[in-house]
């Protein structure tokens, strides 16, 4: 399928989203929040990828979101009568923030993991979607800012529930309440990015032998290890004990054990099933 605003490719075992709006700074207009999503779970559905590398074209990462295209997301265009419309802008604003926050949640909940490549500028909504992200690596001239106090909002469409488990509070107070920049190396030294280097192709070389690393390791080990990891940072220590017992007494594979441990020992690559192909309950 054709994207206004990505690029996506594959290759052994890696899909590669690339936003593909350079002039536009990348910008988030009203399409992106359709087409990422849909891309995501493209990838998911077939098994094939075993990882997902996000990265962008041009100067910068991401300006965030579109303020022309805010502005109609702001309106209630449907409601014909004025009163009416008035009376349930709030609620058409909630259902549109609700479809925004699920456009990056995808981003989570895919059984590969994702690794964000950032470059230059990561603005307002940038920052929410990498936050989404297994692992963030960035050049030397980039910049993270949560941006939407600069025009007046709160951001809403998920930086906070999980910056907070990247960042100390205090730091994300400080970003949240005065819109400033935080650098590459700040970033590197929070932990916000796994690495910096010194330039884009650098960077995107760094970034695809880690995720050809990752693609060479059994799939469904990979996808337990995501899930699981993300269920501890939200849940107590004794849940997760029981939740990981359960997952590898119904998940665990004993033929893809003894094919990773076959080619530790060879030094060749495994031959891994994919992830099962997902399918629609109708089908």
């Amino acid at each position: 399928m054709a994207y206004q605003c990505f690029d996506i490719s594959s290759d052994n075992g890696v899909a590669h989203i690339k936003l593909s709006r350079p002039e536009k700074r990348n910008s988030m207009i009203l399409e992106f929040w359709d087409e990422l999503p849909e891309a995501v779970d493209e990838i998911d559905k077939s098994g094939d990828a075993r990882v997902i590398v996000l990265s962008s074209t041009g100067p910068h990462f991401t300006a965030g979101l579109d303020l022309a295209s805010f502005a109609q997301v702001t309106t209630n265009a449907d409601v014909a009568n004025e009163t009416h419309r008035e009376a349930t802008k709030g609620l058409g604003f909630y259902h549109k923030v609700k479809r925004m926050q699920d456009c990056f949640t995808a981003l989570e909940r895919t059984r590969a993991p994702v690794i964000a490549a950032i470059q230059g500028g990561c603005i307002g909504g940038g920052v929410d979607m990498v936050t989404a992200c297994d692992m963030r690596y960035c050049t030397s001239d980039a910049y993270f800012t949560i941006y939407e106090i600069m025009i007046g909002m709160t951001a809403d469409v998920g930086t906070f529930p999980r910056i907070l488990n990247l960042l100390p509070e205090g730091i994300v107070r400080e970003l949240a309440y005065t819109g400033r920049k935080m650098s590459a190396d700040e970033a590197k030294s929070y932990g916000l990015v796994n690495h910096v280097y010194d330039g884009h192709e650098a960077m995107l070389d760094g970034v695809m032998a880690t995720a050809r690393a990752i693609a060479d390791k059994a799939p469904m080990a990979i996808y337990g290890l995501k899930n699981i990891v993300t269920y501890a940072r939200d849940h107590t220590t004794a849940d997760t004990l029981d939740y990981i017992g359960l997952w590898n007494a119904s998940m665990l594979q004993q033929s893809e054990v003894m094919e990773a441990m076959g080619a530790k020992q060879s030094n060749k690559p495994g031959n891994f099933a994919p992830l099962p192909r997902l399918k629609k309950i109708a089908e």
